[in-house]
């Protein structure tokens, strides 16, 4: 995935938790700058009280939908409207959308089809063919802001964010799924003695799925793969190279 890219930040407040948003916001900055934030909802629903506290501390511009008809979400066509709109625009060239609705599957291979990279960002109960569908998904439960007491001196804004409980090398390497991604990665970018780069190895898992190494608890990849003891480690000149352990 490319750096230093111009990020749209599309957020269903009716279908995700407010406090991930600093966390989110936080793992967007490694891939760019998020230049537009929209928020939408209907504000005038006392359950968007969390997310009003949210708005203006973190630059987030609300967008009013009323809810027209009883039972209807109007919120997810009025996100649609907005993503096609900055589509044909010139301002960004990727989109993050946060939310835990798998109606925004179809969005997301559109927005795919035009050649932009979309972040997920959504709650564990977000259906597996739109955490499929992004380029990586992260589940905001590993981003939330710890709770403070209220006679704490921490503020809400300096509050850290809660750290996923790192999975340990047993887990990791009874997730099939996960090994067989990573073990493919390596295969495929690797040279004729077995050797693979990391950078290589990340790119290839990001073109095919939506794989994010904060969903087991670790920042970045290079640290899972060492938890996981399925590869040899080299490192040359702060480039890291692995290998399968079964080439050896």
């Amino acid at each position: 995935m490319a750096l230093n890219q111009n990020i749209a930040l599309l957020i269903d407040c009716d279908n995700v938790s407010h406090r991930a948003i600093e966390g989110v916001l936080e793992e967007l900055a490694k891939y760019g700058k998020v230049n537009v934030r929209h928020a939408h909802g209907d504000w005038n629903n006392p359950s968007m009280k969390g997310w009003i506290e949210k708005v203006h501390p973190n630059a987030i511009r609300p967008i009013q939908q009323f809810a027209l008809t009883k039972g209807k979400n109007a919120t997810d066509a009025s996100m649609i409207i907005d993503a096609m709109d900055l589509l044909y625009g010139d301002n960004v060239n990727a989109f993050a959308l946060m939310t835990s609705d798998s109606d925004f599957t179809p969005l997301v291979m559109r927005l795919l089809e035009s050649g932009f990279t979309v972040y997920g960002f959504g709650e564990k109960k977000t259906p597996q063919p739109f955490v499929d569908a992004c380029s990586q998904f992260i589940f905001t439960e590993n981003l939330e802001a710890v709770e403070e007491p209220e006679e704490s001196t921490v503020t809400k804004a300096e509050a850290p964010h809660s750290t996923p409980k790192k999975q340990s090398r047993n887990e990791l390497r009874m997730n099939a799924g996960l090994v067989k991604l990573l073990r493919t990665a390596v295969e495929q970018t690797s040279d004729e003695e077995g050797w693979a780069h990391l950078g290589a190895v990340g790119a290839y898992i990001s073109n095919n799925s939506s794989f994010s190494p904060v969903n087991y608890g670790y920042k970045k990849l290079s640290d899972l793969v060492k938890a996981s003891e399925l590869f040899e480690v080299q490192t040359h000149n702060k480039a890291v190279h692995i290998r399968d352990n079964r080439a050896r």
